[in-house]
């Protein structure tokens, strides 16, 4: 599974580093390195609306506090 998360300057500002953190943690943690691909990207267009997060080419948008329950619903349930 390749994940890609926006690393552009919006997306910086409205938390992405938090979530790339997170992200590499929960990989860690499940023992994920293996399945899931993490890399970052700069702007993927939807620029104020939260953090745009990718997997396998969906777009998906969240705020930095949703990292936990989105890596758990769209991430660890699907790998």
């Amino acid at each position: 599974m390749k994940v890609t998360i926006c690393v552009g300057s919006t997306c910086h500002l409205l938390g992405s580093r938090s979530v790339v953190e997170r992200f590499q943690a929960l990989v860690k943690e499940n023992d994920l390195a293996d399945k899931v691909e993490l890399s970052g990207k700069f702007c993927m267009g939807k620029c104020g609306e939260g953090v745009c997060v990718t997997i396998d080419d969906v777009t998906h948008i969240i705020q930095k506090d949703e990292a936990d329950d989105f890596f758990k619903r769209e991430i660890l349930a699907k790998v």
